[in-house]
Parts: C-alpha cells; sequence; structure tokens
C-alpha cells in the first residue's frame, strides 16, 4: 500500500515544529530551533488558475441517480416530520382544551 505524499516521520516533525513555531508567543520565538520562515512568493496569476484549475478537477461530484435518491429522502423524512409534529401537536392541544374544559367545570 502506498504512502500519501507528506506523511513520512520526517515530514509530519518538520510540520510539527512549524506549527509549534507559528503558535508561539512573540518574545519565545528565539528558543526554538525550526528555520525562519521563508518571506512569501507572489504567485503569478496564471499558476494561480492553473492550481484552482487542477483543485476543481479533484472534486467528486455525485451522479444525477444519487442526487434524486437524496433528494426523495429528504422528502420523505420532511414529510414524517410534519406528520410527527402534527399528531403532538394535535395531542398537546386536546390535552389543554380538557384541562381547561375541566378547569371552568369545577
Amino acid at each position: 500500500m502506498a504512502r500519501k505524499p507528506g506523511s513520512s516521520p520526517s515530514a509530519i516533525k518538520n510540520r510539527a515544529a512549524k506549527t509549534a513555531a507559528a503558535m508561539a508567543p512573540a518574545g519565545a520565538g528565539a528558543t526554538t530551533t525550526a528555520a525562519p520562515a521563508a518571506p512569501k512568493k507572489k504567485t503569478n496569476p496564471v499558476q494561480f488558475f492553473r492550481e484552482v484549475r487542477a483543485e476543481a478537477r479533484k472534486i467528486t461530484w455525485t451522479t444525477r441517480k444519487e442526487t434524486w435518491i437524496t433528494s426523495v429522502m429528504v422528502f420523505i423524512m420532511v414529510v414524517v416530520a410534519s406528520v410527527f409534529f402534527m399528531a403532538v401537536d394535535g395531542g398537546l392541544g386536546f390535552a389543554v382544551n380538557q384541562l381547561l374544559k375541566l378547569a371552568t367545570a369545577g
């Protein structure tokens, strides 16, 4: 089984050191052994759109059948929930009416 990129122990340690350095208070920065961060480069707009396009290709879209099944299940759950709340509301309304009748009759 192939490993994911960046899952080697040294890569994990490097990420942990960078995270610790970023989260450290301003005065504690001198005590860490991590190398200082390189200045950020400006990204070329063409390169940016290439990267966006590459990331968009990684998206997995649901099929028409999966979307249809999910929509039907949502509709069924809405109907079930509305019937449930209608029954609860009717039962509580009936109970309140009976209590009011009992209170006014006595």
